[in-house]
């Protein structure tokens, strides 16, 4: 084949692109050898042509077709190359997000940056148990292969995870050992698992730190060794670490964090035991704060530290070490923020007020002076003597940082060490597996000393995986029998050599430390003289003579040497470590302690003084570690970073590549590539190809058949190679096949549309010519109709035409006329209309005219008249002016002054007089005010006296003031008093007339209830009828929920009682006790667990002794079971007292409440009611006994005693039976009506409607039948009625506390106002001191008269509100409390009365019977004959009672035979369905009979007892499980069956019902059978489902039901297992059926109820769909439309078993819906808006994540079919948002459906049951 027929026209080809790496392009014109170029089109459309190099002719590399993109394993490519790969991990990455590829033995994982859900606990489970190639590619798919390889080969095994900073490698390794804790099960209990994933977090803490690349990088290698047992359970662990990065302590780029650890601790600081520390934020030390990014979105430090601290504890690190250890942390960051400063050249000092520098000597414990010097100074010596040198403040810092990494390095490794130490194995280890989280390839701007050893590392650790590659590759042509050829790979041992051979950089970097002038600069100077031209691998940089380049198998690397040396050395100041030395923190000296010890030990192998280099230890720790993984199986995962970005599903093609080169995945194709990656198994070729064989080539010999048809095909021999079991391909060769196949089927889609076109063109042609005949006949016809018509419509139409035509003549002359006479009408109105307006218009004018005419009038004789008043004014303004003037001139004459003072001389006078009658009125003043000033004076004296005699009594008054407080207090006691005994008077009264009146009107009702039961009782009938579907499911809903809840607590419980056997065992077996001890038995069997336990822990110790292997433990182990023992009783006996504790309480806040609660009338009515019909029927049975009595002393009576006996108990006990079903369903119906009543009612506050506190209501609903009660929906009512009663008690109850709330408010307020009250009286009293003596009298006579009012009034009030208070207490609690207790009491009374009556009536039956068979012994004439033949026949049918009688001390001899020692098989098939239940019963009818409680409860605890016993046993037996499900399940039924009572009694015949047991009620042990039986049904489920669900994926997905329908695609190196290693019958759907036909018969023969076997058809079709559809979801092979067409045949088979069955309807279609809407979904249309919504709408029992999965994971299997376009998914997304579902993308194969046990009764009759003597119960006989 060759390059013509590959680069043909339409061929697509790769060619390199400097953005995208490689573009895709096709050809648009075939090539021919010679042509200098390729034209090409682009995906755009562009054309462009590639130059082909003359000298090579390399043509661009092909692009796979289609149908292999996208592929699990990029082995399975046809063109394996870079493009190839790169595309294929694109396309999984972005379009299907699938972060897991494989690539041969690797595995590539992407980092998403994002959260998947892929790593669940279903998950786990998912991938537990398969092949790697079986699954699609996961983490957990390798470490379940490494799992696999150890406990199948015992060989111990490594998973190398490596890649770039931020790749995800911390993420695989943990979830690679989260996996391993998950799938091993521990040896002992010490929870090794938690230990192990507990050491992540501190790991994490202390060597994980953010960079510019991750946000939580490791900066350290580690190899953890996962150590197993014999049974493959974790015993241990064991971490080693490599190259930690010390500098990050004292130095961070910008944008990156120190260690997590120094922020978890700042964010903790303000937490009491970080308080000495004095701790800061993270921004205020130097060695936190270098990288301005002290915080990580997402991540909260403060929870990080808890969850590092509870590590530790985990770890069992105490308390005191971990402060401790955060104590030198703090220290080291309080010694950055040590300042120096300078004082010249070569000297520095500390400042001695440094704070910092104080603390951290304090908490080093080391004296501040010494750390002080020798952080400024240094100690050099010489050949003869020692001084001491300062130093500058540059090497001063480089001290100090040099101390403090030497300080935390010592500490990482004193943590490693506690780690390993509490992750010793305990016992002896068998294998181990590794994980190694290691730095992949790194190359920066500037690369220094960490990443030459980082790549150093990673060369090595690249020359292991191509040597294993290669290894794999050979092996597999060895075993197949190909020819070997030596496959030419790279080989990385000269660059090794360059690294670490002699005169290599690590020997000239050791040589150049030990110099005494050692520099970077002569050291790189001696390795371009060394290596320059010897080696090529190295190199020297053009610009630069500090730094050298070496050619890694990634890439050139360009080093710089500065700083390599002090890196290498590592010195510290040994001063300052000899002062830390000194110190006295304990945990400081074990940190140097060990490092001593290490540094003797390896002194001691090396019997050298000189310190190691950073070199040579990382050397050294790197070839144990080679050594450790060559010793093992190692498994690869490359971990790649898509981009810089931190951009999730984001992939940067460059980045990408460079990755890949890095990481060996393009090495690992190349050598694939070189051989022949493509592998078929013979049958898979055949089944792929066979379209290209014709029938008459095909051979029964599959092999010789393809070597035929490849040889045909391809006649380049070389291309393939025949192995014994594959067939080998070539690169190509399988495109190659795939485009001769998709012609093939070409060829034949077009012959299949040629013929099927011709036969459609040749049917729709005679289809039209037959239709065109019929149609030309009728269109003939219908022409001529047509014609004929036509003539009488032109006839017809003629006549028409005239009346019409003279019609509209007609019509338009009326309508002329009548339009011209409108016209003259309108214009005559228009005219007469427009005189009119005129003469109106005429007539308005002459009446405006007529008033402006007035109105101009009225204003000129206005203006006149103003005019003439203004002459006149003025004119007499003129003359008085004159009159003025004349009267001026009068006045200054001597005349006119004469005739004013003519009365002035009168008035003088008069004055005068006035004048001296004041002055004598001043003296008589003066005398008068003198009189009063000598009595003023006597007065004065008189005031003063009185005013000593006021002080006086002042003195006396305070004295009796003190006294008033207690006289007040005293007064008020007595008024109140007094007030109390009038008010209770008063309430007394009230209380009797309100108990007369609630009496009388209870009477009231009592009558009315009785003419209103029947009313009642049809409403009740009519609610039940009419009682809505919807609640009715509501309730089956919570009901089915309720008993799911109980069930798994029952599994639970049972899981509980085998570990707590299985520990008994394990420690009498460490014990070894020969004798085991006395087993006891309960007296009387309880459903208490404990007891349960006990009885079956007494019962299991007799099977020990059978199990006890001769091995001995070693004694830590026995210590440890021992103490776990101890601890388990003990947290046992806690549980009890706090359980103990709480029902206290409860019944304490029982009682409370019950005081608290109020009766209410409601309550009343029902206890008279039911007082009245106990009062009737306590009647009715004294009348009842006074007849038997009568009839049993009447000899001589003609009515047999007997049968009067017999029918008034029947009557007795029927009437008894509906008079307590009437009681409690009038009960609930009157509290629910009452309650509804009173609800919103004054009355209804104080009503308890809290049925439960009468005994009696419990023991009616315990007694009646719950199917008899639900026939008529009165269960439902009163289950309303009780929740309608506790509703109105709850609301009561928060009465009462809001009531009692703010009582306590306003005493609360009466202390505050009291308190207010003498704060001011206080004041008032310092004011008064101030005030003079006569105001101070005054002020306390107001102060003292305003309290007085104050108090009476609030006196008043309170007393008010205490009377209402009270009377309302008393009103509610006395009487009514006490009416109801004595109601309690009578019906106590009554029922007490009853229960003797029942006793009185059992010992007259056995009398009667005594009386009777002395009866019968006489010859008694008055007897008659029949009935003598009546009963000697009736002895001859009870020969057999259905008894059986054993001895005492016999039930563990015949549980042994019958339940232990039985064999299942042969019992099944050879004696009748459910023997052994029913010879156990028998047994127990014999115990009843005789009336013996020990022997009942011997029997049943020891039957229970050896039941679990062999299910615990037998537990993985199918048959034995199914035998005592089947017999538990029948012997419960059994003991329904014959209880007596009603609703299970119905059922049987006469002859049964006289068998029922007669003196014990055993109605517990009934729902202790029964959880027993849903225990042993739940272990039948896990039985049934690990002996299904290996063959469930091979028979449903796996297995090609309908043979060749498109066959299958190629796979790689990961084969299915099911196509090579398993039997193909074992796979086929036929074997899955063959199994579920074999439970259903195995069930049928043990006599399993039928009810039960659909219960478990439906959980067996469950555990099928869950299974299938998990692995469809974890598979993308899986995903098809061929394979959901072959998913709904193998559905259809199951469903035509369930037909044959008559199983149809018992819900196991049902349970497979999600199966078949996922087998639908690969099958239906997905382009179209309107698929979309058709899916929707199909898929309502898948999950919207499932949905998505099957979208994404859609694989087209052929070339006609298409991939799902990401559109289409996101319009699903969005179709999909409303549904409120789960988020879990799995099924949950664990479920198990709660199931309720049918009541099956048995018609096989005890009395002919016969015991086989197989049995071996000889010592029992029928009765």
């Amino acid at each position: 084949m060759g390059a013509s027929e590959l680069y043909s026209k339409f061929a697509r080809v790769w060619i390199p692109d400097v953005a995208d790496v490689w573009r895709s392009a096709e050809l648009i014109r075939d090539y021919s050898p010679g042509d200098p170029a390729l034209v090409l089109q682009l995906e755009d459309g562009t054309r462009v042509e590639h130059k082909i190099n003359p000298r090579t002719n390399e043509l661009p590399p092909l692009r796979n077709p289609n149908l292999l993109v996208g592929e699990n394993d990029l082995t399975s490519l046809s063109f394996l190359h870079e493009p190839a790969v790169l595309h294929n991990l694109r396309v999984r990455f972005i379009d299907s997000k699938l972060i897991y590829t494989y690539c041969g033995i690797v595995l590539v994982a992407i980092n998403p940056y994002e959260s998947l859900p892929i790593y669940e606990a279903d998950i786990i489970d998912a991938y537990s148990g398969q092949n790697m190639g079986d699954m699609d590619p996961h983490i957990f798919a390798v470490a379940e292969e490494a799992y696999r390889q150890m406990a199948r080969d015992g060989k111990n095994q490594s998973i190398i995870v490596s890649g770039e900073s931020g790749a995800g490698k911390t993420v695989s390794a943990k979830y690679a050992m989260r996996y391993f804790a998950k799938v091993s099960c521990s040896s002992g209990e010490a929870n090794v698992e938690e230990r192990v994933l507990a050491s992540n977090p501190i790991m994490e803490a202390l060597g994980n730190a953010k960079t510019t690349r991750n946000d939580n990088s490791s900066r350290f290698g580690k190899y953890i060794e996962i150590g197993f047992d014999r049974k493959h359970g974790i015993v241990g662990a064991n971490m080693r670490t490599y190259l930690l990065e010390k500098s990050r302590v004292v130095f961070q780029a910008n944008s990156e964090r120190n260690y997590h650890i120094f922020y978890q601790l700042c964010a903790s600081s303000h937490l009491p035991e970080f308080k000495a520390f004095n701790l800061a934020c993270a921004e205020d030390f130097h060695y936190t704060n270098q990288g301005h990014s002290p915080v990580i979105d997402g991540v909260d430090d403060a929870k990080e530290m808890y969850n590092t601290r509870k590590a530790f504890s985990l770890l069992g690190v105490a308390e005191s070490d971990q402060m401790e250890m955060y104590q030198i942390l703090s220290a080291i960051l309080h010694l950055s923020n040590v300042d120096f400063k300078d004082q010249s050249a070569d000297r520095c000092v500390i400042m001695p007020d440094n704070a910092h520098l104080l603390v951290f000597c304090e908490l080093m414990g080391v004296p501040c002076a010494e750390m002080t010097h020798w952080l400024c100074h240094r100690k050099l010596k010489t050949t003869t003597e020692t001084y001491v040198k300062s130093v500058s403040k540059i090497n001063a810092v480089n001290s100090r940082d040099a101390l403090a990494k030497h300080i935390y390095a010592l500490l990482f490794s004193w943590v490693v060490c506690r780690i390993n130490r509490a992750l010793k194995c305990a016992v002896r280890q068998q294998s181990f597996i590794g994980v190694l989280d290691i730095y992949g390839f790194e190359t920066f701007d500037i690369n220094s000393f960490e990443q030459f050893c980082i790549n150093y590392a990673n060369e090595k650790l690249q020359q292991q995986f191509n040597m294993h590659v290669f290894k794999l590759e050979q092996d597999e042509y060895i075993k197949e029998g190909i020819p070997w050829t030596l496959i030419d790979f790279y080989d990385n041992q000269p660059c090794i050599d360059l690294i670490e051979a002699k005169l290599g950089v690590l020997d000239l970097l050791d040589e150049e430390c030990k110099m005494p002038k050692g520099s970077d600069a002569t050291w790189a100077q001696k390795l371009y003289n060394t290596l320059l031209r010897q080696n090529a691998h190295f190199d020297k940089p053009r610009l630069s003579n500090q730094a050298f380049i070496i050619r890694h198998f990634a890439d050139k690397v360009e080093y710089q040497c500065e700083s390599f040396l002090e890196k290498n050395k590592d010195t510290v100041n040994e001063e300052q470590l000899n002062v830390l030395k000194k110190s006295e923190f304990v945990l400081l000296l074990k940190l140097f302690e060990d490092e001593k010890n290490k540094a003797t030990s390896v002194k001691t192998r090396t019997q050298r003084d000189t310190k190691k280099s950073v070199g040579l230890q990382f050397r050294q720790s790197l070839h144990l570690l080679m050594e450790t993984l060559n010793a093992t199986t190692p498994h690869y995962v490359r971990c790649i970073k898509p981009n810089d970005h931190k951009a999730p599903f984001s992939l940067d093609p460059v980045r990408a590549v460079q990755q890949l080169r890095a990481c060996g995945i393009l090495e690992t194709i190349r050598i694939s590539a070189a051989g022949f990656p493509s592998r078929w198994t013979y049958q898979e070729f055949f089944s792929r190809y066979r379209v290209l064989v014709k029938w008459r080539d095909v051979l029964p010999d599959r092999k010789q058949t393809c070597k035929n048809l490849l040889e045909k095909l391809i006649k380049n021999q070389e291309m393939y190679q025949f192995g014994r079991n594959k067939l080998f391909f070539r690169a190509g060769q399988v495109a190659y096949l795939e485009k001769l196949r998709s012609d093939k089927l070409r060829m034949a889609c077009v012959s299949i549309q040629k013929t099927i076109r011709c036969w459609l063109a040749r049917s729709s042609y005679l289809r039209m010519r037959e239709c065109t005949i019929i149609i030309q006949k009728h269109v003939r016809g219908h022409q001529a109709r047509c014609y004929a018509k036509l003539l009488l419509q032109t006839r017809a139409a003629v006549i028409i035409q005239s009346y019409v035509r003279m019609w509209a003549s007609r019509r338009l002359y009326q309508r002329q006329r009548y339009a011209a006479m409108a016209i003259q009408c309108c214009w005559r109105a228009h005219t007469a209309r427009q005189m009119y307006y005129k003469m109106m218009f005429e007539q308005k004018v002459v009446v405006i005219q007529r008033w402006v005419r007035g109105w101009m009038s009225k204003q000129r004789y206005r203006r006149l008249l103003a005019a003439v008043v203004l002459l006149q004014s003025c004119v007499r303004r003129i003359r008085a002016k004159k009159e003025l003037k004349k009267l001026k001139a009068e006045a200054r004459s001597v005349e006119h002054f004469k005739k004013l003072n003519v009365g002035m001389e009168n008035k003088i006078l008069q004055l005068q007089h006035k004048i001296n009658q004041h002055l004598r009125e001043n003296r008589e003043l003066s005398e008068k005010l003198s009189a009063v000033t000598k009595t003023m004076m006597v007065e004065t004296k008189k005031h003063d006296r009185e005013m000593e005699n006021l002080v006086r009594s002042e003195q006396e008054s305070r004295v009796k003031a003190e006294r008033v407080p207690s006289l007040l207090e005293q007064i008020y006691s007595l008024q109140q008093e007094l007030e109390m005994t009038r008010r209770h008077k008063e309430e007394l009264e009230q209380q009797n007339n309100t108990y007369r009146e609630v009496v009388d009107e209870l009477n009231m009702k009592i009558n009315m209830l009785k003419s209103n039961v029947d009313e009642l009782n049809q409403q009740i009938l009519e609610q039940g009828m009419n009682t809505n579907n919807d609640d009715i499911t509501h309730l089956e809903e919570e009901l089915a929920e309720e008993r799911s809840r109980y069930q798994s607590l029952q599994s639970q419980h049972l899981e509980l009682e085998q570990r707590y056997g299985d520990l008994k065992e394990e420690v009498d077996l460490s014990m070894i006790i020969s004798k085991s001890s006395d087993r006891r038995t309960d007296s009387n069997y309880s459903t208490n667990s404990s007891e349960f336990t006990q009885s079956f822990g007494s019962a299991e110790e007799h099977h020990v002794s059978a199990h006890i292997e001769d091995e001995t433990l070693d004694l830590p182990v026995l210590l440890k079971l021992q103490k776990r023992v101890k601890d388990l009783e003990q947290d046992k006996q806690s549980l009890l007292e706090q359980l103990d504790k709480k029902e206290e309480t409860q019944q304490e806040k029982d009682k409370e409440i019950e005081k608290l609660k109020i009766v209410s009338r409601t309550e009343l009515d029902l206890e008279t009611l039911k007082r009245q019909q106990m009062e009737t029927e306590n009647k009715k049975l004294k009348q009842d006994l006074n007849e038997l009595r009568t009839s049993l002393s009447n000899d001589s009576s003609d009515v047999e005693p007997y049968s009067v006996l017999m029918e008034q108990l029947h009557s007795s006990t029927e009437e008894l039976d509906m008079r307590k079903q009437e009681v409690l369903l009038l009960r609930s119906h009157m509290v629910r009506q009452e309650a509804l009543k009173h609800k919103d009612s004054s009355l209804g506050e104080g009503v308890n409607l809290d049925l439960l506190e009468i005994s009696s209501y419990k023991d009616i609903d315990r007694m009646t039948d719950i199917h008899t009660l639900n026939e008529d929906g009165e269960l439902y009512l009163a289950y309303e009625g009780l929740k309608e009663t506790n509703r109105l008690l709850e609301g009561q109850m928060q009465d009462l506390r809001r009531s009692q709330r703010e009582e306590v408010q306003k005493l609360q307020e009466e202390v505050n106002r009291m308190k207010e009250e003498k704060e001011q009286q206080q004041k008032l009293l310092a004011q008064s001191l101030l005030l003079p003596e006569d105001a101070r009298i005054d002020t306390r006579l107001k102060h003292e008269i305003t309290c007085l009012t104050h108090e009476n009034l609030v006196r008043k009030e309170s007393g008010i509100r205490m009377y209402t208070i009270r009377v309302l207490h008393l009103y509610a609690k006395p009487s009514f409390t006490k009416c109801f207790q004595e109601l309690l009491e009578q019906r106590e009374n009554l029922e007490k009365c009853l229960r003797k009556t029942t006793k009185q009536l059992k010992l007259y039956m056995t009398k009667v019977k005594d009386y009777e068979v002395s009866f019968q012994g006489k010859d008694v004439p008055s007897v008659k004959s029949a009935t003598i033949k009546a009963v000697n026949i009736t002895r001859k049918e009870k020969e057999y009672q259905g008894m059986l009688r054993y001895k005492q001390g016999d039930e563990n001899r015949l549980l042994k035979n019958l339940v232990t020692d039985l064999k299942p098989r042969g019992v099944a098939v050879s004696f009748t369905p459910g023997l052994p239940a029913y010879i156990i019963f028998m047994c127990l009818r014999y115990a009843d009979n005789v009336n013996n409680d020990q022997r009942v409860s011997e029997l049943l605890n020891s039957t229970i007892s050896s039941i679990k016993g062999v299910i615990k046993r037998r537990g993985n037996d199918f048959e034995s499980v199914s035998f005592w499900l089947s017999n538990t399940c029948r012997f419960m039924n059994c003991l329904k069956q014959y209880s007596g009572e009603e609703a299970y009694s119905k059922h049987n015949t006469a002859k049964q019902n006289q068998h029922c047991l007669s003196n014990f009620e055993l109605t517990e042990y009934q729902q202790v059978f029964n959880d027993l039986t849903i225990q042993i049904y739940r272990q039948f489920i896990k039985c049934m489902e690990d002996i299904l669900q290996p063959i469930i994926v091979a028979s449903m997905l796996e297995h090609d039901t309908i043979q060749g329908v498109l066959g299958s695609k190629p796979t790689g190196l990961r084969k299915r297992s099911s196509s090579s290693f398993q039997d193909e019958e074992t796979t086929a759907m036929g074997f899955l059926l063959q199994r579920l036909s074999s439970f259903h018969s195995t069930m049928s023969q043990h006599g399993m109820d039928p009810g039960l076997i659909r219960l478990v058809v439906r959980q067996q079709f469950y555990i099928i769909c869950a299974v299938t559809l998990n692995n469809l979801l974890l598979r993308k092979d899986m995903c098809s439309w061929s394979k959901g067409l072959q998913i709904r045949y193998n559905i259809w088979q199951l469903e035509e078993w369930l037909a044959e069955r008559e199983l149809s309807d018992c819900g196991a279609k049902e349970t497979l819906e999600p199966l078949v809407q996922a087998a639908q979904l690969l099958q239906i249309k997905k382009k179209t808006e309107s698929d979309a919504q058709a899916i929707s709408r199909m898929c309502t029992a898948l999950t919207t994540a499932q949905i998505v999965k099957v979208l994404t994971l859609y694989t087209p299997v052929i070339e006609f079919e298409e991939r799902v376009p990401i559109t289409f998914i996101t319009n699903i997304k969005m179709l999909l948002e409303h549904r409120s579902e789960s988020s879990t993308l799995m099924m949950d194969t664990k479920k198990i459906f709660s199931i309720t046990l049918p009541f099956t009764p048995s018609s096989v009759a005890l009395e002919t049951l016969t015991i086989p003597t197989s049995l071996n119960l000889g010592f029992i006989e029928r009765v």
